[in-house]
């Protein structure tokens, strides 16, 4: 499965919503309203997809939620987007209301077998470097994810790792991006890494690094795909 951010209603995600369709992949992509500058999430499929309906009323389109079958039951897989803000009031309210709506959307940890993923642009508490940019309700949300019953994937196969997903024209580095599961299939984590490649390569195809997450679970209902020959070569440290 691949989770991608930073989506839009845009002729580019419209092609690659088309081809990987048009390849017999599963595609979630809530889109955002027509001629909003607005960015979302979008989830591609190998697996059989069902929806997975998940309460976020306020910027909806920044969560896409599907459930793949396993052989030991449902896997949830929650795609995130969250807002990036500046000092302003109002980015720091519609950044401070998508993460109290997502959290509460959230169910319980301790039950269930949930992924959530994506570009959450907040970081651990514990993040080094530490920057003062960054606010208490900001951590709060990575915390109440732990107090919720949820762990963050990197973190259990490398708890002292530095890593960023993301690096300022300074050169400072942000974990920004995470993979948190539920208590239940934090055993079944294989590996999780970053993928510094996109970022760094020569084509530089973003200005985020890709996160994968391997699970020990077998699905069920496999699609017959085909990827288009061009997405082994858009990720090959994916594939």
């Amino acid at each position: 499965m691949l989770v991608l951010t930073e989506t839009a209603r845009s002729a580019g995600c419209e092609f690659l919503a088309e081809q990987f369709e048009g390849a017999g992949h599963s595609v979630t992509f809530p889109r955002p309203a027509y001629g909003s500058r607005e960015r979302g999430v979008m989830i591609v499929s190998r697996l059989t997809t069902h929806p997975l309906p998940l309460s976020v009323a306020y910027l909806p389109h920044r969560v896409a939620a599907v459930t793949v079958e396993t052989s030991t039951g449902p896997l949830n897989v929650v795609g995130v987007y969250v807002p990036s803000r500046d000092t302003s009031e109002a980015k720091v309210t519609r950044k401070r209301s998508f993460l109290e709506g997502l959290a509460a959307a959230l169910p319980p940890g301790a039950t269930g077998r949930w992924l959530v993923l994506g570009d959450f642009n907040i970081l651990e508490p514990d993040h080094v470097p530490r920057y003062r940019t960054f606010q208490t309700w900001e951590y709060e949300f990575y915390t109440g994810l732990a107090a919720a019953g949820y762990r963050d994937a990197f973190r259990l196969l490398a708890p002292e790792a530095l890593e960023y997903s993301w690096v300022g024209r300074t050169g400072d580095g942000y974990r920004y991006d995470h993979a948190h599961v539920s208590g239940p299939l934090a055993g079944d984590v294989a590996s999780c890494r970053y993928v510094h490649e996109p970022r760094t390569g020569e084509d530089r195809l973003t200005d985020h690094s890709a996160l994968t997450v391997a699970l020990a679970v077998n699905a069920v209902e496999p699609l017959d795909v085909k990827d288009p020959a061009w997405v082994h070569d858009l990720v090959p440290a994916l594939f």
